[in-house]
């Protein structure tokens, strides 16, 4: 019986690489993949899925608006399995559209992304993800300190902690820093600079 799944971790903990080798384990199978990401994220393309390490495949971009049930109904029907990057960008609606694809079409959806966006608030699209999918596991990545990396800390360009502004803001190590809440409220708090940035 097929599930919706949400994989989900830190920045930096190796999301997008995961998907992309899970794509691949499906088509080493002879299996068909739909390669979904939120049309938002262009950082690496408008239609390219990219991981830190270097595996990158083309993907099919959606907007918010886009009908994923529909999508997959009129166009992607012959697909075994869909696998969605960067889920934390897609609507609550969305969600429920590929929960609806796993229950009627009896086709698994896995999802990778964020849990939290740099103010710690959860994403409305994983925030969905954690209310309906039958299975939710926990990439895990480290903090400089050694302990476990829960925060997205987005920093200025003077690499301090930003607490304020959109919800969504593309980057990468340029940007962002994965650390434990500890070090996150520690350099919050002192205003200080994160020396550390990879």
């Amino acid at each position: 019986m097929a599930k919706l799944y949400f994989k989900f971790g830190a920045m930096g903990c190796s999301k997008t690489a995961q998907a992309l080798i899970t794509k691949f384990n499906y088509e080493e199978r002879n299996m068909k993949v739909l390669l979904l990401k939120p049309a938002i994220d262009t950082r690496d393309g408008a239609t390219v899925v990219k991981s830190r390490i270097g595996l990158m495949q083309d993907a099919i971009a959606v907007d918010a608006g886009e009908d994923l049930f529909r999508l997959y109904a009129e166009k992607y029907a012959d697909c075994d399995v869909i696998i969605v990057d960067e889920c934390q960008f897609l609507t609550p609606e969305q969600v429920d559209e590929l929960a609806d694809i796993v229950i009627q079409k009896d086709v698994p959806v896995l999802c990778f992304g964020l849990s939290t966006d740099f103010t710690t608030h959860l994403f409305p699209g994983s925030k969905r993800l954690f209310e309906i999918a039958e299975s939710i596991s926990e990439i895990k990545s480290v903090c400089t300190c050694g302990a476990k990396a829960t925060v997205n800390a987005r920093l200025d360009d003077d690499g301090r902690i930003v607490t304020e502004g959109s919800q969504v803001c593309l980057g990468g190590n340029d940007r962002y820093v994965a650390m434990c809440r500890k070090c996150w409220l520690k350099y919050r708090s002192q205003g200080l600079p994160v020396t550390d940035r990879t």
